[in-house]
């Protein structure tokens, strides 16, 4: 895709939202099944995944980890984000690879160190890009896709989180 049909492809979108703010406000939902064992089975819209524990805390490695689901989720979003920016940017992409790595502690998930945090103590996003922009592109390619990915931008900034079961609620 070139830049100018991006443009075009987006241009009613973007001018029907400052028309009309609440139409770009859209709730997207994710639901999961509790399977047999200790797995939940999630639609993903395009397949169903079965989530179950990583092999750090007993699991047998058969079922995806809600872990890895984060970062490869996280991999997804600045991917697309990065080549829609480029593409919007007129930065020629010829490939490349898009990798995280997050560092985890299963000693508080598993409730054996208090101290120990529950989830990522650190995550590390790193692109390797086939192209010939100079730095200052890069730089701005860079900053463009941190500002526009959905979860990069999540994971910075997170948002309230309430949780319901079965009539009890509980807010951030």
């Amino acid at each position: 895709m070139r830049a100018e049909e991006l443009r075009e492809m987006q241009a009613p979108l973007k001018q029907q939202y400052r028309e009309e703010p609440e139409a770009a406000v859209i709730t997207l939902s994710a639901e999961g099944n509790l399977d047999e064992g200790i797995v939940c089975s999630v639609e993903t819209g395009k397949a169903i995944v079965r989530a179950g524990l990583h092999p750090a805390t007993g699991g047998d490695g058969l079922a995806a980890c809600s872990g890895d689901m984060l970062l490869q989720a996280l991999v997804a979003c600045a991917g697309v984000t990065l080549r829609a920016v480029a593409t919007a940017l007129d930065i020629e992409i010829r490939g490349g690879k898009v990798s995280v790595k997050g560092d985890l502690d299963f000693r508080g998930t598993l409730g054996v160190s208090r101290e120990a945090p529950v989830g990522f103590a650190n995550i590390r996003l790193d692109f390797d890009l086939d192209t010939d922009a100079a730095p200052d592109q890069l730089e701005t390619l860079l900053r463009l896709t941190e500002r526009y990915c959905v979860v990069y931008q999540t994971l910075q900034q997170a948002p309230p989180v309430t949780v319901a079961m079965n009539g009890l609620t509980r807010g951030d």
